[in-house]
């Protein structure tokens, strides 16, 4: 069984409401809603946590932004290449 709920009542424009309903798909709009602000609850909680290192560290560089991205996707592109028959050690 899920987690507990509670009924909620909230405004938003229209057309968003509709929207959302239109993509909902078969889960429902309280489940697409749901989704939608975990997804913020989770972006706001990174926030907060980047605000803590750069107060601490200070901010982070374009630089070093930019290799983190390298990072990421020379490991994706090593992964994409071990799925794909090459040498996988496991």
């Amino acid at each position: 069984m899920g987690e507990p709920t509670s009924k909620y009542s909230i405004t938003m424009p229209r057309d968003i409401a509709e929207a959302a309903k239109a993509r909902s798909g078969p889960s429902g709009l309280s489940a697409y809603v749901a989704s939608a602000v975990a997804r913020q609850v989770e972006r706001d909680n990174l926030n907060e946590l980047i605000a803590v290192a750069e107060a601490e560290h200070g901010p982070i560089t374009d630089e070093e932004i930019q290799a983190l991205r390298d990072q990421m996707h020379q490991a994706r592109r090593h992964q994409a290449g071990q799925t794909q028959g090459g040498t996988d050690a496991a």
